[in-house]
């Protein structure tokens, strides 16, 4: 989720789900492409083994032993990979595997002697909070030095841009482990990532209670320290969350270890000038988005996804539908009462700012709705059942007429009326 501060007042905007917890990097530099080698063939098992001890490292927390699997040539990389270890070191791994997926058919940074090309997949877990795993694609550089293979370079870039960071990459994490929440910070006050444990405590009961399905009813935040390592963290352009106070990354649909863990990505500079209330929603909506994660598939529209999650986020009584919703109040007033629920498109960040803000505000109502006239109970079975669709085409139809017992044309006329009322 995200949330963005305005002269009309703070409203949630929030981030379309990512495909996947961390994007695929490859590498761009001089010399010949090496040819597509077999991952079981006698350079392919060799590279794994060098990954199953860079691997233990980690887990053990032994320096050397990860060192060992550094090229030696490679001093820059070599006193990098140092300072990534140490920064880590408070981060509670549960588990960390590599697997060599191929080897070769991209190009590698030049690095003498032999090179190769490997895409390897990392997978991690933090103890005690991850039911799945972060899956992390990655295109390294291996040199091969002495009969062995040594990791020379993992800098990679995909269209001359580079690719998602992990948070100790940017620097020494801090950890602050809440009830039911892990916050890991970067260049953060540690009693600015206890607030925000506290908050993220309050924000998994209240799922609890209207979200009756398993999910892991924990959370985990990382606090980068500026909107730039945020952007750097997502592997975007930082004008695209400015204003973005958290997004929430991971798959839509699939459970354990079909669907990555998910992470809130908090932006310290929108949120820090966002007041309590502003925080407790912002927070709790991406909670939403996490607890409700293996439900939400390619079938569910946005419009349902960000309003469901906007209308747990702004269950708190104290607020108006007229102050929640300022964007599409001022658009009732002047006539423009929308004619049908908003598109994906609608969504899209980078687009009309006021637009966007409608389309949130739309989608809440659009759940509001249906929880004032129908039950909440029936909202969560309308969300699990257009999640559960095999297409998209006429899942919310379908869905409509089998919880709810109207049409999708009756539904949005319901809705239409519903809009003006509360915003009139």
């Amino acid at each position: 989720m995200a949330g963005r501060w305005r002269s009309g007042g703070w409203r949630a905007l929030l981030c379309l789900p990512l495909v996947g917890a961390f994007s695929l990097t490859a590498l761009s530099g001089c010399g010949p492409a090496p040819a597509p080698d077999d991952p079981e063939g006698r350079d392919g098992r060799a590279v794994q083994r060098m990954l199953d001890q860079r691997a233990a490292a980690v887990r053990e927390r032994d320096t050397d032993a990860f060192l060992a699997t550094v090229d030696r040539g490679a001093t820059r990389y070599l006193a990098e990979q140092r300072r990534v270890f140490r920064q880590m070191a408070a981060v509670p791994l549960r588990s960390w595997t590599y697997r060599l997926v191929r080897t070769g058919g991209f190009r590698t940074a030049p690095v003498g002697g032999r090179s190769l090309a490997a895409q390897v997949e990392l997978r991690y877990r933090l103890k005690g909070y991850d039911t799945a795993p972060v899956v992390s694609a990655q295109y390294l550089t291996l040199a091969r030095r002495d009969g062995r293979w040594y990791v020379a370079s993992d800098d990679g870039v995909v269209n001359g841009k580079r690719g998602m960071e992990q948070l100790w990459d940017q620097g020494t994490v801090d950890v602050v482990r809440g009830a039911h929440s892990l916050v890991l910070g970067v260049g953060q006050d540690r009693r600015v990532l206890r607030a925000l444990a506290g908050i993220a405590d309050r924000a998994v009961p209240v799922l609890g209670q209207v979200w009756p399905h398993e999910w892991a009813g924990r959370v985990v935040v990382e606090v980068p320290a500026s909107l730039g390592r945020m952007a750097a963290l997502l592997g975007a352009s930082a004008d695209g969350y400015r204003g973005i106070a958290a997004v929430t990354t991971g798959e839509v649909g699939g459970a354990g270890d079909e669907a990555p863990a998910d992470r809130v990505i908090v932006n310290p500079e929108a949120y820090q000038v966002l007041g309590d209330f502003g925080r407790r929603v912002v927070i709790t909506h991406e909670t939403a988005h996490v607890a409700t994660r293996t439900a939400t598939s390619a079938s569910t529209p946005l419009w349902l996804s960000e309003g469901f999650a906007d209308w747990v986020g702004y269950r708190t009584p104290g607020r108006t539908p007229r102050h929640i919703a300022p964007e599409l109040t001022d658009a009732v007033a002047a006539g423009q009462l929308p004619a049908a629920l908003p598109r994906d498109d609608d969504f899209r960040f980078g687009s009309d700012p006021d637009r966007l803000s409608r389309a949130y505000e739309q989608g809440w109502l659009a759940c509001r709705l249906i929880a004032d006239r129908w039950g909440e109970r029936k909202l969560v079975d309308f969300y699990r059942a257009v999640g559960r669709a095999p297409e998209r085409s006429g899942a919310v139809e379908s869905a409509l007429r089998k919880v709810l017992g109207v049409s999708l044309t009756e539904f949005t006329a319901l809705w239409r009326k519903y809009v003006a009322a509360e915003l009139a």
